[in-house]
C-alpha cells in the first residue's frame, strides 16, 4: 500500500476510540494486561498518547473539520490542555458495567456513518484505533466514495482493520518510536 500523498483533501472527519490507544500504550510501557486491571483502569490516567502528532499528521491532510473523541473522560482529565488546544469533541462514555465492551467503538461508528450521509464535503474519514470492530465501518466509507484511514497501535492493531483502510498509520511511527519489530504495511483489498 502506498501511503496517501499529502495533498489536500475538501475535509476530514477525525473519530477517536481515544481509551483504545491510551490502553494499547500504557500496556507497551507498564506489561501487558495490566490496564485492564480494574485498580490501574479506573483511576486518574497519566497522559501517554500524543495527540497533537496525530491532529497535525491529519491537519497537514485538509481541514479537519469533525474532531470527536469517544472515552469515559472522568479518568482522563490530563489530557484537558491538550484536547481543548485542538478543539476535539469530548464524547462521554460511561460504561454500563466494570468489562463494558465495544461502547466507544459503536457510538463512533454510528455517528461516523450518519455524518457522512449529512456533510457531502468528507472526503476522508479518519479512526484513531486499532479494533477489527472498525472494518464494516471502513466498508462504509468505500463505499460511499470516500476515503478511509486508521491510525493505532503497533503491537495492537488488528491486521484485518488496517488492510481495510486506503492507508493506515502506526502510532509510533508518527511519533518516532517505533519498536524495534518489523512490520509488513498493510495492502489494499
Amino acid at each position: 500500500m502506498t501511503p496517501l500523498a499529502p495533498r489536500p483533501f475538501r475535509s476530514v472527519a477525525l473519530y477517536w476510540d481515544f481509551e483504545n490507544l491510551h490502553a494499547a500504550l500504557a500496556e507497551d510501557r507498564f506489561g501487558e494486561g495490566i490496564y485492564a486491571k480494574p485498580d490501574n483502569r479506573f483511576k486518574v490516567q497519566e497522559p501517554l498518547v500524543d495527540v497533537q502528532a496525530i491532529v497535525d499528521m491529519v491537519a497537514a491532510l485538509g481541514p479537519i473539520a469533525i474532531n470527536r473523541a469517544y472515552c469515559n473522560w472522568q479518568y482522563f482529565g490530563r489530557y484537558r490542555d491538550v484536547l481543548l488546544q485542538n478543539a476535539i469533541e469530548l464524547i462521554q462514555l460511561f460504561p454500563p458495567g466494570a468489562t463494558a465492551k465495544n461502547g466507544a467503538d459503536i457510538k463512533l461508528c454510528l455517528d461516523a456513518a450518519e455524518d457522512l450521509g449529512r456533510f457531502s464535503h468528507l472526503d476522508l474519514v479518519v479512526v484513531v484505533g486499532g479494533d477489527s470492530d472498525f472494518m464494516p465501518l471502513a466498508q462504509k466509507v468505500r463505499a460511499a466514495g470516500r476515503t478511509v484511514m486508521g491510525v493505532g497501535a503497533l503491537r495492537t492493531t488488528n491486521r484485518h482493520w488496517a488492510r481495510s483502510c486506503h492507508d493506515f498509520r502506526y502510532y509510533e511511527h508518527l511519533v518516532g518510536q517505533a519498536p524495534g519489530i518489523e512490520m509488513t504495511p498493510p495492502q489494499p483489498l
